[in-house]
C-alpha cells in the first residue's frame, strides 16, 4: 500500500532477527490485511520458518512485540496464525501522504533514453465501411494499453495495419461505378467511410438478387456464388488492380481518401491517434524473405503442388499453409512479413502487441511459434491482447445497415442521452452553449469508454447505452462527477499554501483514501503487467467511493482545527489529481464542473 514501509520495516526486522535467532534475512513478505482482521498491513511468517525451527504463533508474537515497542509507525498488532497483522500510527500515514502529496505525477514512471520501446497495434478496419461498436473496444483497448505502458515508463509507438485492398474492397468499388452516379461526401453531405459502406451494402443487396436469379434458373447456389455478374467484376477488378490497372487505382484512391478522412473524425471523437501506419497494399507481398528464410532452414516444406508449408503437429497444432501453389501470399505471410519489417524499421523495438479479437487467438498462437521456430529471439516479446466481442440489448441502437452499430452513430446518440440527463439537473443555466456541448461530450465518451474498459478484455461485453450513463453506481459519469465536486471544493480555498502537519490525529476514512493512494504506483505495474485497463477502472471506483464515503462524513472545511482544514483539502486535491491521471489511462477526460 505505502511507498517505504517495506524498507522501514525490514531494517527493524532484519536487526531483531540477526539479534535473537543469529540468522541473516533481508527479504520479508508484506500484503494488505484482509478486511475481516484487524490491521493495515500483514507479515507472512511461514516463509521465516524454512530458517527459524520455531511455532509460527510464537515468532509472530515476538516480532509484534518488539515492532510495537521499537518502531514508532507500528501502534499495535494481533496475530493470526501464521499472519502477524499490524496496525500503523497516525505519522506513518501522514508521512506516507506527505511523500505522495510532494510528487508533481505520482505513480507515472517517467520515459528516459534507455526506456523500452513497444509497439501497440490497434483498430486495423478495412476501408469498405465505417468503424462499429467491435472498433470501439478494440480501439479504446489498445489506446489504452498504450497509455498505460507509457505510465510504466515505456516508449510507445502506437500504430494500425489498414486492409485496404481485397476483395471486399473492390465490392464497394464496383457497386459505386454501377450505382453510385458520381456520388461523392461533398455531395451527398455523407462521411466518406459511410458513404464506402454504403455501397458495399449496395453490392450485398445485389448480389444477392442475381444469386436468386441463377439460383431460379437452375444453377445449384456455389455456381451461383461464384458466377454471378457481381462478384465476376469484382474478382476482374482484383486482378486489375494487382496488375497496377490506372483506372482501378485512381478509383481505388479516391474511394480510400474518403474513408480515410472518415476514420479521422470519428477517431478524433474517441480521442484517438496513431504515432505510424501500415497499409495491406504495401505490406501483403511481404513475407517472401521469411518463407525463403524458412525453407533453407528446414522449418518450412514445399508439397508438390510447389506449396509452401509448415508442420506443427508435434507443438499440438496442425499443418499450416503460408504460400499458395501460385505463389500468392496468405495473410499469415503476410503477417510474418510485417513483423519483420516493423524490427527492420525500428530496430531498438523491444516488443510488440496486436490489439485483435479473440476468433484469432490460434492466427497468433501460430504466428508466435512460426517466428520462434525461425529463431527470432524478439518472438518472445510478441503479445496477442485478445479481447472478447460487444453485444448490445436486443433492439437497441442499431446501425443503417441493420446489422452492425455503427461506431458515430453510437457516439451520437451518448451524447444526446447525457445532454438530456445533464440539462435535467438544471446546473448548467450560466454555461456558454460551446462550454456544454464539450460537457456532453465528455461525459458521454466517459461513460462509453469506462463501461467497455472496466471489463476485463477476455470477457464478453453486453454494452447497455442506459446503464453506462448513469451517475451513480460503477460508471464513468460517476468518477467524473466525484472529480467535479473535489474541483468545487478546492476552488473554495484557491490560493491557500498546503502542508501535512505529522502530529495531527487522523480519522480511520481518511487512512482509508491515503491507504487506496499508496496502491496507485502498484495498480498501473499490474494494469501493464497484465494488459488490462480493467485494473485501472476498478481501482479508480474503488477510490471515488473511498472518497465520496469521506466527503459524506468527515467535515472538510467546517473544523476549527486550520491544520486539519489544510490535510483534508490536500488530501482531496491528490485525490483529485489521481482520479484525472488514472483516468487518463483509460483516455477518459473529467470536466471540472458537472
Amino acid at each position: 500500500m505505502g511507498i517505504d514501509y517495506k524498507v522501514n520495516f525490514t531494517k527493524s526486522l532484519s536487526f531483531l532477527i540477526k539479534e535473537k535467532y543469529q540468522v541473516s534475512i533481508s527479504d520479508f513478505e508484506f500484503q494488505t490485511t484482509r478486511k475481516e482482521f484487524e490491521g493495515d498491513i500483514t507479515l507472512l511468517i511461514y516463509p521465516l520458518l524454512k530458517f527459524i525451527k520455531i511455532n509460527p504463533e510464537k515468532l509472530a508474537q515476538s516480532i509484534g512485540q518488539y515492532l510495537s515497542t521499537n518502531n514508532k509507525y507500528v501502534e499495535k498488532f494481533n496475530v493470526v496464525k501464521g499472519f502477524l497483522n499490524l496496525t500503523l500510527t497516525d505519522s506513518f500515514y501522514l508521512n506516507e501522504f506527505k511523500v505522495i502529496f510532494s510528487k508533481s505525477i505520482y505513480g507515472h514512471k517517467p520515459i528516459s533514453k534507455s526506456s523500452s520501446k513497444i509497439m501497440v497495434e490497434f483498430s486495423s478496419p478495412n476501408t469498405n465501411k465505417p468503424l462499429h461498436l467491435g472498433h470501439i473496444r478494440n480501439n479504446l483497448l489498445g489506446y489504452s494499453i498504450s497509455k498505460i505502458l507509457e505510465a510504466n515508463g515505456n516508449k510507445v509507438i502506437k500504430t494500425q495495419i489498414i486492409n485496404d485492398r481485397g476483395i471486399h474492397i473492390c465490392k464497394s468499388m464496383v457497386a459505386w461505378k454501377k450505382f453510385g452516379n458520381g456520388e461523392t461526401p461533398f455531395k451527398s453531405k455523407i462521411k466518406g467511410d459511410q458513404l464506402v459502406g454504403k455501397y458495399y451494402v449496395v453490392f450485398e443487396t445485389e448480389y444477392k438478387k442475381e444469386i436468386e436469379i441463377l439460383v431460379n434458373k437452375g444453377k445449384s447456389e456455389d455456381y451461383a456464388k461464384q458466377n454471378a455478374p457481381l462478384i465476376v467484376e469484382a474478382k476482374q477488378m482484383l486482378k486489375l488492380w494487382e496488375s497496377n490497372d490506372p483506372d482501378v487505382r485512381s478509383l481505388w484512391l479516391k474511394m480510400n481518401k474518403w474513408v480515410y478522412d472518415g476514420f479521422t473524425e470519428t477517431y478524433k471523437k474517441l480521442g484517438v491517434h496513431f504515432d505510424s501506419y501500415y497499409y495491406e497494399s504495401n505490406t501483403y507481398l511481404l513475407g517472401k524473405k521469411i518463407i525463403d528464410k524458412g525453407i533453407k532452414s528446414g522449418v518450412f516444406f514445399k508439397k508438390d503442388d510447389g506449396s509452401v508449408w509448415i508442420d506443427l503437429t508435434d507443438d499440438g497444432l496442425d499443418e499450416k499453409l503460408l504460400l499458395r501453389s501460385d505463389g500468392t501470399s496468405v495473410y499469415m505471410t503476410q503477417d510474418l512479413g510485417t513483423a519483420y519489417n516493423r524490427l527492420e524499421d525500428i530496430p531498438d523495438l523491444n516488443g510488440m502487441i496486436y490489439t485483435v479479437g479473440n476468433e484469432q487467438d490460434y492466427h497468433f498462437k501460430v504466428l508466435f511459434l512460426i517466428l520462434k521456430k525461425l529463431g527470432f529471439n524478439w518472438s518472445k516479446s510478441l503479445h496477442h491482447l485478445s479481447y472478447g466481442m460487444v453485444d448490445l440489448p436486443s433492439g437497441k441502437m442499431k446501425s443503417r445497415e441493420g446489422t452492425v452499430v455503427d461506431a458515430d452513430d453510437l457516439i451520437y446518440q451518448m451524447t444526446n442521452k447525457a445532454k438530456n440527463i445533464t440539462e435535467s439537473s438544471g446546473k448548467l443555466e450560466f454555461i456558454s452553449k460551446e462550454k456544454r456541448n464539450s460537457l456532453f461530450s465528455t461525459i458521454a465518451l466517459g461513460a462509453l469508454k469506462y463501461y467497455i474498459l472496466k471489463v476485463d478484455p477476455k470477457k464478453r461485453i453486453l454494452f447497455d447505452p442506459e446503464a453506462s450513463i448513469d451517475f451513480n453506481g460503477n460508471t464513468g459519469p460517476f468518477i467524473q462527477y466525484t472529480y467535479a465536486r473535489i474541483k468545487t471544493l478546492i476552488n473554495n480555498v484557491e490560493g491557500k499554501t498546503f502542508s501535512i502537519d505529522e502530529s495531527l490525529k487522523i480519522e480511520y476514512k481518511e487512512k482509508e483514501l491515503i491507504k487506496h493512494l499508496g496502491r496507485y504506483p502498484e495498480i498501473i505495474f499490474l494494469a501493464g503487467n497484465q494488459y488490462s485497463p480493467a485494473i485501472i477502472a476498478n481501482y479508480l471506483y474503488d477510490l471515488v467511493k473511498s472518497y465520496n464515503t469521506f466527503y459524506q462524513n468527515i467535515n472538510i472545511l467546517k473544523t476549527d482545527n486550520l491544520k486539519l482544514q489544510n490535510f483534508r483539502v490536500s488530501l482531496s486535491k491528490k485525490v483529485a489529481e489521481v482520479i484525472k491521471n488514472a483516468a487518463s489511462l483509460l483516455g477518459i477526460k473529467v470536466p471540472n464542473r458537472m
